[in-house]
């Protein structure tokens, strides 16, 4: 399995940014161009997914360039400098207090929803009315504009809001480490299963997602609608079970299934359409839609993305 932001906290890309300004995370008032119509220190951001992959690198991020930061989620995550906020995409008594005073958004679709659009999409429609200005949406490089799931989100955007930007990120290289499948697969058993083949992917580190979010929600004027992003090379599952043999100092193997044998597989603890979303996804890697690499991580944050090879150190070493 090859969890994806779309499906977990999580492609086929198309088109790179046509972006051409660059920066790190700078104090909000030197930001060239900055939106000087809030006063620095006042513009509100609602994060969702706050606690998540990427929220907890984000919300960060927004609170060193001077925003104010609403942590939303289930159980309303205490984080230092933010307010928090209790979210539930499928609790619509919660969406209005969580939209109160906020004017840019950083979407994280619903975890496992076989049609994110049937609640996001009341939800977007609210946020317009609530003040909110600037949309940024975290889907998937597998999934264009009008494609299955979030791309629904992403297509419907443009009449929504004057403002927005999609990113779309490949997979996450924290699928291989803390309580992912993928990693307790590894740590257990030495073993990675996927229908990939010999396909190849280039992985993400969520910090770096982290950084183009924060660029996106801050920049003025934007930089792309549609970014995807990737790490800096494209590696097969044969690689990062290579790559994890030589970190980790004990032998991992890729196994490879077929698309069928692995929706089954998931189907045992997942519904059967998201099972099946899921293997074709993996299916599509195999099929070589994910082997290509982009440099908007770099154009945009001013550091190229950091590779597999160092996160793994990072984590099994550091």
């Amino acid at each position: 399995m090859t969890d994806h932001n779309t499906v977990s906290d999580h492609s086929t890309a198309t088109q790179h940014s046509t972006a051409t300004d660059r920066s790190t995370v700078p104090d909000r008032s030197t930001v060239p161009g900055h939106d000087t119509a809030v006063p620095p220190g006042r513009d509100t951001v609602l994060v969702t997914g706050a606690a998540g992959t990427t929220g907890s690198r984000l919300v960060p991020r927004l609170l060193a360039l001077g925003h104010a930061v609403r942590a939303a989620g289930r159980r309303a995550p205490e984080l230092p400098g933010t307010r928090p906020v209790v979210f539930d995409w499928h609790d619509p008594a919660t969406h209005d207090d969580a939209l109160r005073g906020a004017t840019r958004l950083y979407l994280v679709p619903p975890t496992a929803a076989p049609d994110p659009a049937a609640v996001m999409l009341p939800f977007l429609a609210l946020a317009r009315t609530a003040g909110v200005r600037r949309v940024v949406l975290l889907s998937s490089s597998a999934l264009p504009a009008g494609g299955p799931g979030v791309g629904q989100v992403h297509a419907a955007l443009p009449d929504l809001f004057d403002e927005w930007v999609v990113l779309r990120p490949s997979w996450f290289m924290q699928n291989f480490t803390g309580s992912h499948p993928h990693a307790e697969a590894v740590r257990a058993h030495g073993t990675l299963m996927t229908a990939t083949g010999t396909g190849r992917v280039g992985f993400i580190d969520a910090d770096d997602i982290a950084a183009v979010a924060a660029h996106a929600l801050t920049s003025t004027p934007l930089t792309g609608h549609d970014l995807v992003l990737t790490g800096p090379e494209a590696l097969s599952y044969d690689d990062i079970a290579a790559t994890l043999t030589t970190v980790t100092g004990r032998l991992v193997r890729h196994h490879p299934v077929t698309r069928a044998q692995l929706r089954d597989r998931l189907a045992t603890d997942l519904p059967t359409e998201f099972a099946t979303l899921l293997a074709d996804l993996d299916h599509a890697i195999a099929d070589g839609t994910e082997a290509h690499v982009t440099d908007t991580v770099e154009r945009l944050t001013g550091r190229p993305p950091r590779s597999f090879r160092a996160y793994a150190e990072d984590w099994w070493r550091g």
